[in-house]
């Protein structure tokens, strides 16, 4: 039976036994008694609405072409099953309950329109609006889960009718049809279901706001402008903003209306000033520096409009990214939500594993590889709803140890527990949990892809853990690989029995330039050991034994890199007679 994960996290704001509904009141939300809320978020990616790059399907991109690529192999019968399966296993009260367990209080929920009423083409009756139950229903249940958690639920929609930007996939926009900003009928449907929506969720305090329409990203005075970052007057997005929250406001004068500019959300110019009083900016933050500089234009709007700002989607980096990100956001008074929860890959707290035959469904849908039986493909795909689930996630402790622990302090401990016996293998890849410089010392720890001229990565293996540590992986191990000078990592061990110790580390390397030294805690213990050259990166060896005196608990071995260029494996300690 499924066991909620451990909790990794420092909660720092508990909320009460019964809900305080969400406001704005100046710079800052607040509950029902006027106190601060920082909202620590997860977005729910994946799950209504999938993206192709969550699914290593980055060459179909939106939801439409997969389901299409999905139907091509097994039929539309077998493709109906699957999305109803999808929709069941993605999601579920198990995730939910781990979530709040973490330390999140706060659920981002990403919509697709197409859930709750039909495509503008679909309509029998044009300029009416058809709804579908599914939808609601789906948010119905994921509110009284968060509700039983005493987590604020806030609506994203993620996917508006006609898609809002040129950046497909985030839309599941078909190019072929006229998008939200090119159809007046498409804008009226977008403008009916948030009327619907909050219409349904007036009087529930934990709807904790309606985040509006997600990342719009068009060049509405010039079309060459792609993504909408360099437009100057915004009027088709801040008029439609406006005549949405008109809607609500007439079904609903409680909850806060979230808005995002344009550019992806990011983008405010001829947005402002706001035209309700109980609204907040929201920004979105990748791939850049995690300084006050790099947020200033959204500080500045805060204080010139009175108004508050939250980081509504950011994440898909490092460990040591993530931690910066988030103290910068807190220590501004700014609340978060994270993307995502879960997909295939590290950088989320659960990870989907990939499903076995699912190589040959990738290779066949990129013109790669034959097609497989309709019978083989179903079976792949049948395993991938059972690998949604969260009793068959990845569970990546590192992340969440990063977006709450590590925020507050900068104290590790240990990624996995070692005590020390007559001989103990400590793998290479369990160095410790904990800030960079304090767990361990990387020379390239985040991805700056937004950042021109910065070209780091983080994890360069792409394996294992999401921290800066470079880390490959095979069927069988994971090891630390592109080893640079001065590196290095921390080990918190037992050695229960004091004694003499031998330490020899397993290493790969095509050069014998390579140096180590160990220190327990600040004291060297060992100043140098040579690393010999193995004639390959796959011909693993030991170094030559060196003496080690251990003793105590809550040791941190400390591996120093001081000569680079090679690979690690595990480091053996064995007890001398």
């Amino acid at each position: 039976m499924f066991k909620i994960i451990p909790v990794l996290a420092i909660t720092l704001l508990t909320l009460q036994s019964n809900a305080q509904l969400l406001k704005a009141q100046g710079k800052l939300i607040v509950n029902d008694k006027g106190e601060k809320v920082i909202l620590r978020g997860m977005g729910l990616g994946g799950w209504m609405l999938q993206e192709g790059y969550m699914f290593r399907l980055s060459n179909l991109g939106q939801q439409y072409r997969i389901k299409a690529k999905i139907q091509e192999v097994v039929g539309a019968e077998k493709t109906k099953q699957f999305y109803e399966a999808w929709l069941a296993n993605h999601t579920t009260k198990a995730d939910i309950d781990s979530m709040a367990a973490w330390g999140f209080n706060s659920m981002r929920l990403p919509m697709h329109y197409n859930l709750y009423t039909l495509p503008v083409e679909e309509e029998p009756t044009p300029g009416q609006n058809t709804w579908i139950e599914k939808g609601f229903a789906m948010t119905d249940s994921l509110l009284q889960w968060c509700k039983a958690n005493k987590i604020y639920l806030i609506l994203d929609l993620h996917a508006a009718p006609g898609g809002q930007g040129n950046d497909l996939p985030i839309s599941d926009r078909d190019p072929a049809k006229p998008s939200l900003w090119e159809s007046e009928a498409n804008r009226q449907k977008t403008v009916a279901l948030w009327r619907k929506l909050a219409e349904r969720y007036a009087n529930e305090p934990w709807i904790g706001g309606y985040d509006i329409i997600n990342e719009p990203n068009w060049g509405f005075e010039d079309p060459k402008d792609f993504r909408g970052t360099a437009e100057n007057k915004n009027e088709p997005l801040r008029k439609h903003m406006m005549d949405i929250t008109k809607a609500i406001r007439e079904v609903d004068t409680k909850h806060i209306v979230i808005i995002e500019g344009n550019g992806f959300g990011n983008n405010y110019r001829g947005v402002l000033p706001v035209w309700d009083n109980n609204m907040v900016l929201s920004f979105h933050k990748y791939g850049n520096y995690n300084t006050t500089d790099a947020i200033r234009g959204f500080l500045n709007l805060r204080e010139q409009h009175n108004v508050p700002i939250w980081l509504g989607e950011s994440g898909e980096n490092s460990n040591t990214w993530f931690t910066e990100a988030i103290a910068l956001a807190e220590s501004n008074d700014i609340g978060w939500a994270w993307w995502q929860n879960k997909k295939m890959g590290l950088r989320n707290p659960l990870e989907i594993k990939v499903p076995q035959g699912y190589q040959q469904l990738l290779d066949y849908w990129a013109g790669k590889g034959p097609k497989p039986s309709e019978a083989d493909a179903w079976k792949t795909l049948q395993q991938l709803l059972e690998n949604l689930k969260i009793k068959n996630n990845i569970p990546h402790y590192d992340v969440m140890d990063a977006m709450f622990r590590q925020v507050q302090t900068t104290a590790t401990i240990p990624f996995k527990k070692y005590t020390i016996a007559n001989s103990t293998v400590i793998q290479a890849v369990d160095f410790d949990m904990g800030r960079q410089r304090y767990a361990y010392y990387d020379k390239d720890t985040a991805s700056y892809q937004y950042t021109p001229g910065v070209n780091t990565r983080g994890n360069r293996g792409g394996a294992y853990r999401n921290d800066g540590v470079d880390i490959q992986a095979d069927s069988n191990s994971a090891w630390i690989h592109a080893i640079e000078d001065e590196e290095w990592l921390q080990y918190t061990i037992d050695a229960p029995k004091a004694g003499k110790y031998d330490i020899a580390f397993n290493i790969s390397s095509t050069s014998d330039t390579g140096r180590i030294a160990v220190k327990i805690g600040s004291a060297t213990a060992i100043e140098e050991i040579v690393v010999p050259n193995t004639g390959g990166e796959k011909n693993w060896q030991y170094t030559a034994p060196q003496y080690l005196y251990l003793k105590g608990n809550g040791l941190p071995l400390r591996i120093l890199f001081k000569k680079g260029g090679f690979n690690l494996s595990n480091i053996k300690l064995t007890r001398r007679k």
